[in-house]
């Protein structure tokens, strides 16, 4: 079995015993590499996957190392192709990272760096946030957080919030327990969000979460609450967003992912007020990749299920 691998990423596949073969994810294919049947996907062009979907004729199995599908899966692969994601791989650094942005959002470490870039000791910043009147705006202990999309990323990130004193509930397509944590279903979310101070997006991009947090969902919170994104881009209305902050409906935002990635010079989510943006950094190291790809590839030989299976 020909197996091919990207060149953003060494995976040690030596235990498969196949021919495996690394290419580059911003060119084609080369012509003497379109009858692999196995193809590893992280960091491809869509350039790239297309040229893939379109050549590859005897391909059985495209395996992504992110953990949301959604550009292998617009690409155009034949029904007749599995396709699996990397989810699971990235639960401890973008749970780290999604922390950092909620930490960094609720103790407004924005204003403080701008106070330090200025030579300023920031003593209205003080004043703030010892004042009787803002005590639970500036921290997590005893703080409502809201986690929407509760997959494993969630099963790392709920229990370190908790650690820190936050009451933490989750949002997902039913109502449950999941990881020790109350969930409550979609439909119920306008309920949670009126006492919502920290509300954390880790939805994918799918057809029905595509600007899933609207105008609506952002006037459902209090003023005071912030809106942290470790999901997908495309499952915020940015103009919402926007609309929120400069409006002073929301206290602040923490975003890593954008609907256009990376974000153009001119965008507007630049100089927002009171937004933290990282440039879509959570995750980008799987943590067990090659074991994940051992494990398919097996799978494919054997005829026995695939995991992260999504089409």
């Amino acid at each position: 079995m020909k197996i091919l691998v990207p060149d953003t990423i060494e995976l040690d596949l030596s235990p498969a015993e196949d021919d495996v073969v690394v290419y580059q994810v911003d060119k084609p294919v080369p012509a003497e590499h379109l009858d692999a049947e196995v193809l590893v996907v992280w960091r491809n062009t869509a350039e790239n996957l297309a040229s893939a979907a379109r050549g590859m004729s005897r391909l059985r199995l495209v395996q992504t190392l992110a953990a949301g599908p959604d550009t292998v899966l617009a690409a155009g692969f034949g029904g007749n192709v599995a396709i699996t994601s990397g989810r699971s791989l990235h639960d401890g650094p973008v749970a780290e990272h999604a922390l950092a942005l909620i930490l960094a959002a609720v103790r407004r470490m924005d204003q403080l760096m701008d106070s330090q870039k200025a030579s300023e000791w920031n003593e209205p910043y003080n004043i703030a946030q010892s004042a009787p009147d803002t005590e639970r705006l500036y921290t997590l202990d005893g703080a409502n957080v809201t986690v929407w999309g509760f997959g494993s990323i969630a099963g790392r990130l709920a229990p370190l919030l908790a650690a820190l004193g936050a009451k933490v509930t989750g949002v997902a397509g039913s109502q449950g327990e999941r990881y020790g944590f109350p969930v409550v279903a979609a439909d119920q979310l306008d309920g949670i969000l009126r006492t919502t101070d920290v509300l954390v997006s880790i939805l994918p991009a799918t057809a029905e979460t595509a600007d899933a947090l609207n105008a609506d969902v952002l006037q459902a919170l209090p003023d005071s609450a912030i809106f942290v994104n470790v999901g997908r881009g495309a499952t915020v209305d940015e103009d919402a967003l926007l609309s929120s902050l400069r409006e002073g409906r929301l206290r602040a935002a923490a975003l890593d992912v954008t609907k256009a990635e990376p974000l153009p010079e001119n965008s507007p989510l630049w100089t927002a007020p009171n937004l933290i943006l990282t440039p879509h950094v959570a995750g980008n190291r799987p943590k067990g990749a090659s074991g994940l790809v051992l494990t398919n590839i097996s799978a494919l030989k054997n005829g026995a299920a695939l995991t992260n299976r999504v089409a």
